[in-house]
């Protein structure tokens, strides 16, 4: 199983006052990624006490096909916005080096890292009685 669940904040600068005009441009070009990207679940963009903000979230039998994808449009966001921030939350069961733990994908100033996860991991026995391999 594949489990993702994410959220950005976009934003044009680190300054903490886009143009509104510059922000939704951005905005425009993080709409048409995310459309472009067909296989993600939940994908939700809307605009929260005036700033944007994006959500994404699902599961998939298996993440071979759509775990580049969601990364690479995660990564997109944050080069089209370079001022954005979020994290994504990736857990692959299939995965032989992450196999029992979520890994966190963190977005900073538009760049994205990755990260062990302190808060679920691993899995069995943090969210889950027994896992087995």
């Amino acid at each position: 199983m594949y489990e993702y669940h994410g959220w950005v904040t976009i934003a044009a600068t680190t300054s903490g006052d886009d143009d509104a005009a510059l922000l939704e441009r951005l905005v425009d070009r993080v709409h048409r990624a995310v459309r472009d990207a067909g296989t993600l679940d939940l994908v939700d963009l809307r605009w929260s006490a005036g700033m944007p903000m994006l959500h994404l979230g699902g599961l998939d039998k298996h993440g071979g096909a759509i775990a580049p994808e969601l990364l690479e449009t995660f990564t997109r966001v944050g080069e089209l916005a370079p001022g954005s921030y979020g994290l994504l939350h990736v857990w692959d069961d299939q995965d032989p080096d992450h196999d029992n733990e979520f890994r966190v994908f963190r977005m900073a100033r538009g760049v994205v890292c990755e990260h062990a996860d302190a808060h679920l991991t691993p899995v069995a026995p943090t969210v889950l009685d027994v896992y087995e391999l």
